[in-house]
């Protein structure tokens, strides 16, 4: 069985170092896909670097996807699903929303539907902003992924004070079920 890498993916203005992302990169090893402009994303740029970033890499990766990151999995997903292992989908943002969303996120909408090709988990929260909780579960739905109700807890970033965030590591775990993820620590696995 392959060690899986895991990559982040973080949505608009990227994830500050209290963010749940950037303490699992400092603890884990785990690698950030950095894009050139946090401030003014663009789908085709964004994607670009994810495809550039994935077929440097010799096996399928773990992804760990946040708000607009999530959204770039689901386009991915469409044009290199071979290249994803698996991936943790957390408080999805609704690009196709304007009353919930920026504008300058709507050159990543239309979300794309089409089920996804690899395992995945989607984590919403009740009183996301940036999501109704309804559609995330229709998403996740979509996407036939697990679906995982994370409470009130806001856009499950670092205003929601989760620090490292235990619960989204596990289920990291649990969105890519048997999978041996490799780490800076002792090599893990859920199965």
């Amino acid at each position: 069985m392959a060690l899986r890498r895991v990559l982040t993916l973080p949505g608009l203005s990227s994830s500050g170092p209290q963010h749940w992302q950037s303490l699992w990169e400092a603890r884990y090893g785990f690698t950030r896909v950095e894009q050139d402009d946090w401030e003014h994303p663009s789908k085709s740029n964004w994607l670009k670097r994810l495809e550039q970033v994935l077929d440097a890499e010799p096996e399928p990766v773990v992804l760990a996807a946040h708000s607009l990151g999530c959204a770039l999995v689901a386009h991915v997903a469409k044009r290199l699903p071979e290249k994803v292992a698996g991936a943790l989908l957390v408080a999805p943002a609704d690009v196709d929303d304007a009353d919930r969303t920026p504008e300058i996120t709507r050159s990543f909408a239309p979300l794309p539907t089409k089920p996804l090709e690899f395992p995945a988990t989607v984590v919403a929260s009740r009183d996301d902003p940036f999501m109704a909780f309804e559609r995330a579960a229709y998403f996740a739905d979509r996407w036939q992924a697990r679906f995982f109700d994370a409470g009130a807890t806001g856009h499950i970033n670092t205003e929601s004070q989760l620090g490292e965030w235990p619960e989204g590591y596990e289920l990291l775990f649990g969105a890519t079920a048997s999978l041996i993820i490799r780490t800076d620590g002792p090599f893990t696995s859920s199965g």
